[in-house]
């Protein structure tokens, strides 16, 4: 019967988040047309150059897949703790890092699943050479729920703050870096014809510890920045 009720708790959350953003949908778009214009402005520049293009490409695509991820991180717990559902939520039997796990999945399929579709067309551009193409989408895949996971600890570390944005840049950026350095770095091996499967593992782990750690981390981070 608990395993029921945590599902339920679960799904509602996610439910009600995602219809939230549909309902909203500057959210989705207004990130998606940041990390377009991002990636477009840097061939208008440097200049169209295919070779200078291949060689900075993954690094643009994955700045922007980023720095679109920050920008539509504050909203995530902003609006709750405004309405008083976050109160509820601390409040709720259901454990709460359980249900900061749904908020973040659905901060997920709103910003980072477009932005995983949206990255070929936007390679195709940067004359990425096609062999990265599978390294280009396996990161973002993996890396990308890493960022909504490691962004959502410093939302829940300023959500009481009425301007937190610089300060959350400041916290998250630096927890960043490991995730940009190992998937620029399959893109360039896989570019090279090189196996990159050992990079694409060590994302992969990252993202394991941070399905675990991280909703903890939310959760207390929420109850000491709320109080």
């Amino acid at each position: 019967m608990r395993e029921i009720s945590y599902y339920q708790a679960f799904s509602t959350v996610l439910k009600r988040d995602l219809q939230i953003a549909f309902r909203h949908r500057g959210d989705i778009f207004n990130p998606l047309m940041f990390f377009v214009m991002v990636v477009t402005l840097f061939p208008l520049g440097i200049g169209p150059e295919p070779n200078t293009l291949m060689e900075i490409a993954p690094g643009i695509i994955w700045v922007a897949a980023l720095l679109s991820s920050m920008l539509s991180l504050e909203r995530l717990f902003k609006s709750d703790y405004s309405d008083g559902t976050l109160e509820q939520m601390m409040l709720s039997p259901q454990p709460l890092s359980l249900m900061v796990l749904a908020k973040v999945l659905a901060h997920w399929i709103v910003t980072g699943v477009p932005l995983i579709l949206l990255s070929p067309l936007l390679a195709v551009l940067l004359n990425l050479d096609e062999n990265a193409y599978s390294a280009l989408m396996s990161t973002l895949a993996v890396g990308t729920p890493i960022l909504s996971l490691l962004g959502a600890i410093g939302v829940a570390l300023t959500v009481g703050l009425p301007k937190g944005g610089v300060l959350l840049s400041l916290l998250i950026l630096p927890l960043y870096i490991p995730v940009l350095i190992f998937a620029t770095s399959a893109i360039d091996a896989a570019s090279m014809n090189l196996p990159f499967l050992g990079h694409l593992a060590i994302l992969a782990a990252l993202l394991v510890g941070s399905l675990v750690l991280a909703p903890v981390a939310i959760s207390a981070s929420l109850r000491v920045s709320t109080n």
